[in-house]
């Protein structure tokens, strides 16, 4: 394991250990969406942790291909998920609260019903 550490260049650990970081927020976003409760909550934890995760693995793979192409489409794809995350997520919210699906039992305020709960 060292003799693989000790041939490695600085760029290659560095995008190794964004790409284990850009994974973890992944997988966070794949246990948010598990354990959420409704839909609002999931489409929260899978839009802010899982593009923070995509980001950093674009990032990681950007500096891993160590080719200026490749760090053109890593970004490109990047900013691309930055300007359509919200809007689908605002999207997928609004359709399912328009349809009427339940909200969490721990919600308290239905700001779209005047403040009154909507249970």
């Amino acid at each position: 394991m060292s003799a693989l550490i000790e041939t490695a260049s600085v760029g290659e650990i560095v995008a190794s250990a964004i790409l284990l970081i850009g994974a973890g927020f992944a997988l966070i976003a794949g246990i948010g969406l598990l354990r959420m409760q409704d839909v609002f909550m999931r489409m929260h934890a899978s839009t802010k942790a899982g593009t923070l995760g995509v980001g950093l693995i674009m990032l990681g793979a950007a500096i891993g291909f160590d080719d200026g192409w490749a760090a053109a489409r890593s970004v490109g794809a990047f900013v691309f998920l930055l300007l359509t995350a919200p809007v689908a997520a605002h999207m997928i919210g609004r359709a399912a609260y328009l349809a009427g699906t339940p909200l969490s039992p721990r919600t308290v305020i239905d700001e779209r019903r005047n403040g009154r709960g909507r249970k």
